[in-house]
């Protein structure tokens, strides 16, 4: 079975001259719980390519069991420095899609026609689809069959508006991902800040923050009858 993970290629966060992209957890837990339960893992961006980290993600209070393994794992390495171009892909060729987030999605991810293409047919497909924290926020222009919001209607979480303005950037970012997922009329749910929480409605799993990643990833399995 193969696992297809979608990575941002955005580096830029908004006007503060500072840097973003992926969050190093949200990719790294999900990608070995993944590894360790015998999938094949592809990695995808827009851009192609090394997608950008989020530097604070990689800081020294950042770290984990996850992303610490991830740093002596040059092949691990090696794969995320050549993820696929998003545009060459078919939802027909995997069997499950996970998002990371970061706040790198709320700016490319969310509007990608390829990204937007890809969640649509594999949730009409029926097949798994994961996200975490801030890629929920990619679900945004996603329609489901009947040209209603993907998420109207479904149990779904995400980076709440309480979490962003905790570290500060509910300013910054071009939405509020808890707002979006509520006037997109999802069934928005949230647990503690900054504790993992997870949302499985049909085959649309959530995770809302870094903790929730590997519990996400774990959800996904699960659904692709290998939990």
């Amino acid at each position: 079975m193969k696992i297809l993970m979608v990575l941002t290629s955005h580096d830029r966060l908004g006007d503060t001259g500072e840097k973003t992209g992926f969050w190093l957890e949200e990719f790294a837990a999900p990608y070995y719980v993944f590894k360790d339960a015998g999938f094949d893992v592809a990695l995808a961006s827009p851009k192609g390519g090394q997608p950008p980290l989020d530097p604070r993600s990689d800081a020294p209070d950042a770290q984990t069991d996850a992303t610490r393994r991830f740093a002596g794992d040059d092949a691990a390495k090696q794969a995320l420095a050549n993820t696929a171009k998003l545009a060459g892909l078919q939802a027909s060729e995997y069997d499950a899609v996970f998002y990371p987030g970061g706040h790198g999605p709320l700016w490319d991810l969310v509007s990608d026609p390829h990204s937007i293409s890809l969640i649509q047919s594999t949730y009409a497909a029926v097949k798994p689809l994961g996200l975490v924290c801030h890629a929920p926020g990619v679900l945004r222009d996603a329609k489901a069959i009947d040209d209603a919001p993907l998420v109207q209607g479904r149990k779904v979480t995400g980076f709440t508006n309480s979490e962003e303005e905790a570290v500060g950037l509910t300013k910054v970012v071009p939405f509020l991902v808890e707002d979006m997922l509520k006037a997109k009329g999802g069934r928005y749910e949230k647990g503690a800040d900054f504790a993992s929480h997870v949302v499985i409605d049909g085959n649309l799993v959530t995770g809302q923050n870094p903790a929730s990643s590997a519990d996400a990833a774990n959800a996904l399995i699960a659904l692709l009858g290998k939990g």
